[in-house]
């Protein structure tokens, strides 16, 4: 590392009353703005902005040259006074001294930094390193960051325990999503599409509240905006609760990431689309939702899934946040917990006007009944004894959800494309970068 780096200051930490002070910058050149015998190189890191005038007469002609011939995005570090400038951005410029080139960019860039000049979302995604530079996409990530802090910070205040649970396994968490398969020795194994069964089985180790952001990955052949084949969940599971419990744990959840974020000054670009929803969140029945689609020329038989198209219509028909409750166990996983006596689960999914953004139920905890729901499923419960074993020696009542990180931050932002929010995606056309 360069030492004349250690103690640079960021942008954010300077202003106009700064004047006289000399410091150090350190950052890209954002912009040049030449005007003859002046001329302005705009740095910037990762809070904001600083304007470096340089004048001829000011800086001296070798220091003058330098600056000058500095390609944009190069990346320097500035010593030099700050000078209170009501005309500069932020009301203070800094007169440099001594300049140090680190790396010197390509003349020709793969994106325009300054987003004077759009991209496809693809040409973005191929230089993603670069597209972070941007500050539209830029505070995109700062944002989920501090979501993440907010949602760590959320569940462990309540005494949930932090966990992590293995992304290599033997068999499938709920059968019907495709498994990606890898060589594990001489063995097939998968990598996991859900934490499900571990969080469970540590219910039964009597940790009482789990929770684990982590990747999770599916292989289904997706080429929608709002799917990834890898992507960040929040898994939250809890002893001795009912299905209402861990509702009411979301819906605070969510309302309390949204209370965090709406202060972040990146906001107030105007480049989002953050509207705080109203709580508590509304709740309809599955069969409140077939009788909304029917009234809107929809007719689904009772126990077919919504589609797409479906859940478009109902989030125009509702408006805002809103749970469905009480589905049909036929198409609800085998951990969900039947009704006695119906074909009903004691199951939910929270859903965005746009979008499904998490599922969750009170789960089975009878050995005997969970071995009869995997089987009606069509599954075999030897392949399942790992799992299973948990249930034989003491399992309590208890419930949970899996909320997804992408679509979370993809709806708290108003973002268009699953994609934008991860910094680099992983879909059935994209490996790399």
């Amino acid at each position: 590392m360069n030492v004349s780096v250690i103690d640079r200051r960021y942008s954010t930490e300077l202003s106009a009353a700064s004047d006289g002070e000399r410091v150090n910058i350190a950052g890209w050149v954002h912009e040049k703005r030449d005007l003859g015998g002046l001329f302005f190189l705009i740095i910037r890191d990762r809070e904001g902005y600083v304007q470096v005038t340089f004048h001829k007469r000011t800086v001296g002609k070798d220091l003058f040259e330098q600056g000058r011939k500095i390609p944009r995005e190069s990346v320097v570090s500035i010593k030099g006074l700050i000078r209170a400038e009501p005309k500069a951005p932020n009301g203070y410029e800094l007169i440099p001294d001594h300049l140090d080139v680190l790396s010197v960019a390509s003349p020709i860039l793969p994106l325009d930094t300054t987003g004077k000049v759009g991209a496809e979302l693809d040409t973005r995604l191929d230089a993603r390193f670069m597209d972070v530079r941007t500050e539209r996409t830029k505070q995109i990530f700062m944002i989920r960051s501090r979501m993440l802090t907010a949602v760590r910070n959320f569940l462990t205040d309540r005494g949930f325990v932090e966990i992590n649970t293995p992304k290599i396994v033997s068999a499938a968490t709920e059968g019907g999503t495709a498994l990606f398969p890898i060589t594990y020795f001489e063995r097939e194994a998968f990598l996991n599409q859900s934490p499900q069964l571990y969080k469970q089985m540590l219910i039964a180790s009597g940790l009482d509240a789990v929770f684990e952001i982590a990747p999770i990955f599916r292989a289904e052949e997706h080429d929608t905006t709002k799917h990834l084949n890898e992507a960040t969940s929040i898994d939250v599971e809890v002893a001795f609760v009912t299905m209402e419990a861990v509702m009411q744990l979301l819906e605070s959840l969510v309302a309390h990431v949204y209370a965090e974020i709406a202060p972040y000054p990146g906001l107030k670009s105007g480049a989002f689309d953050f509207v705080i929803p109203p709580t508590p969140f509304r709740r309809i029945t599955y069969e409140e939702a077939l009788d909304l689609l029917a009234a809107e020329g929809v007719e689904l038989e009772w126990g077919e899934d919504f589609s797409t198209a479906h859940e478009h219509i109902l989030g125009k028909v509702i408006g805002e946040h809103y749970f469905i409750i009480d589905w049909p166990c036929a198409i609800k996983p085998f951990y969900a917990q039947p009704i006695e006596g119906t074909d009903i689960c004691d199951a939910f999914d929270l859903m965005h006007p746009r979008l499904e953004l998490s599922s969750g139920s009170q789960r089975v905890h009878s050995y005997e009944l969970l071995t009869e729901r995997i089987e009606s499923k069509g599954l075999a419960p030897e392949s399942f004894e790992f799992y299973l074993n948990a249930f034989r020696f003491g399992m309590p009542p208890h419930a949970g959800w899996g909320l997804g990180v992408e679509r979370l931050l993809m709806t708290l932002l108003g973002l268009e494309n699953v994609r934008e929010a991860v910094l680099f995606p992983r879909d059935r056309r994209r490996l790399v970068p």
